[in-house]
């Protein structure tokens, strides 16, 4: 029996069927062919429905799956030299996942390991197992990705009748600017404004069970809405928030989808510290919730802290409360560090479960990675509980929230609206390059005249250049320049910069409108 198995493990091509291999590259290929073109037709899809943030997005997701296959490929061709890396054998039965566990006697190591008495750094079975790993990884992370964009969606599209709301007559009289009520009788007032809203000892245990029942309300949409629209619009503006939101939130899943060098060094370092001694199946499955919570929790303080901060202001107020945005409400003022550890959270949390599949596959349900049943129950809930809190609570209060910083994002225009703006930036850059090669070419020839010593003087030139009889519809403007006698010294025809109505130097760089209220006026 034992020969038989050493038969079939050194069982090369040479000796294998052709038909046989035919037949695996066949289905290889086939099943990825299948999953290349579900992913065209999504992207088609995207394409069609004008969503190019998440087309972005899925181009993210076929980098990261790149870079694995890429990650699994120098794993398989460098097996050999790992293995021929030679380690003591104390070193060796170091920092192992198992405490009882030893070096197997049946465990076949490199010729040049065992002639030294060393054990090798890894063995090729061991190469083949991280293999596994680093599929159910990328097949983890995929599907995370876009259970967190389907959840995502699906909360706010709940949010589609309130936006429709803000169009109804009784939405137009509760905000009505002639209206005067106090502060804490509006219902943002009565929501926020309570005895523990100005103490941070009390508001942050209120804020953090705010986020479990109705994380998001009618009253603070609204609110919001109303804050954001009379800081960057003119007021009594007919903007579709909800749609904003949307385009936001599409444009932060291309950061959530990603992976960052930092978050690749810790994972390495939770892999590290899975030895026995260090018992990280105890407290690593909570660092994504904790995390979560901590982040939930500061979104729900920022419009707590908002309604204190204009209730302070005011106590009479027109409409209902105003808010106005700032990006001192986030932490250290920049509210895109909120998505950074949402990102964090959710590609840790997905590698928690890839991790615990693996090992269940690989060395069974019971094993030195589960050792007790506790350990299994705490594993699988807290990454179910992270992925639908994160994706169905977290992250859509976060693109509301955040719209709450000082600038206005990129989002706030359509994909028709920014490819218009691209446009006539590129022309506006390609007519004031053409106008400065005729002001160089016209200086040019003047210089070359006056070198050729002409009789003409600029003394007794009066050079001008009248365009009151152009049209600015032509794409040439004619110049001369006439002397006292009436000859013409010059002719030459000039391109137009830009039309009548552009002013001289501008363009468009960026979609940074710090005066926006002007530009919608």
């Amino acid at each position: 029996m034992a020969g038989e198995e050493v038969s079939s493990e050194s069982t090369t091509l040479e000796s294998t069927p052709t038909w046989a291999v035919a037949t695996v590259c066949f289905v290889l290929i086939f099943i990825s062919i299948i999953i290349e073109h579900l992913l065209h037709v999504l992207a088609k899809y995207f394409n069609k429905i004008r969503r190019k943030s998440l087309i972005l997005a899925l181009d993210k997701i076929k980098k990261e799956l790149m870079l694995l296959g890429f990650i699994s490929l120098l794993l398989t061709v460098g097996q050999k030299p790992i293995a021929n890396i030679c380690i003591s054998k104390s070193a060796g039965e170091s920092f192992l996942p198992c405490q009882s566990y030893t070096l197997s006697e049946d465990i076949v190591e490199e010729t040049k390991c065992a002639e030294q008495g060393k054990v090798s750094l890894m063995s090729r079975s061991g190469a083949n197992e991280l293999q596994y790993f680093i599929f159910v990884l990328a097949m983890f992370h995929v599907m995370s990705c876009f259970l967190t964009s389907a959840l995502g969606m699906a909360k706010m599209k709940s949010w589609q009748s309130w936006e429709a709301e803000t169009r109804t007559m009784e939405y137009q009289f509760s905000y009505d600017p002639r209206r005067f009520q106090l502060a804490h009788q509006t219902s943002f007032g009565k929501r926020h404004l309570k005895c523990w809203s100005d103490h941070r000892i009390l508001r942050w245990p209120a804020c953090f069970a705010r986020q479990f029942f109705s994380s998001v309300s009618k009253v603070d949409y609204f609110t919001l809405r109303h804050g954001f629209i009379a800081a960057h619009f003119a007021e009594g503006s007919k903007f579709d928030f909800q749609k904003y939101i949307r385009r936001a939130l599409e444009k932060d899943y291309g950061v959530v989808m990603s992976t960052s060098w930092w978050i690749w060094m810790y994972s390495v370092f939770i892999i590290f510290l899975n030895a026995h001694g260090f018992y990280n199946y105890l407290w690593v499955p909570f660092i994504p919730l904790v995390m979560l919570l901590l982040v939930g929790t500061k979104l729900q303080g920022i419009i707590t802290k908002m309604c204190v901060d204009s209730h302070d202001k005011s106590h009479v107020v027109r409409g209902t409360l105003l808010v106005k945005p700032s990006d001192h409400f986030f932490w250290f003022g920049r509210p895109k560090l909120l998505l950074h550890i949402l990102h964090f959270i959710l590609y840790q949390n997905s590698f928690q479960l890839a991790f615990f599949t693996w090992t269940w596959y690989k060395f069974g349900l019971k094993s030195c990675f589960h050792r007790e049943t506790e350990d299994i129950v705490i594993r699988l809930a807290m990454g179910i509980m992270v992925q639908i809190l994160c994706g169905y609570v977290t992250l859509p209060l976060y693109a509301l929230v955040t719209q709450m910083g000082t600038s206005m994002r990129k989002a706030v225009f359509t994909e028709t609206v920014v490819t218009g703006l691209k446009k006539w930036r590129a022309r506006a850059r390609k007519n004031l390059a053409l106008k400065s090669s005729a002001r160089m070419s016209l200086d040019a020839s003047l210089q070359t005249s006056l070198s050729l010593d002409t009789t003409l003087s600029f003394s007794h030139i009066d050079a001008s250049a009248s365009f009151s009889t152009v049209d600015y519809d032509a794409e040439y403007v004619a110049l001369e320049i006439i002397d006292n006698a009436g000859n013409v010294v010059h002719d030459k025809q000039v391109p137009e910069a830009v039309d009548r109505n552009q002013k001289p130097g501008s363009s468009f760089d960026g979609f940074d409108l710090s005066s926006s209220r002007k530009s919608q006026t």
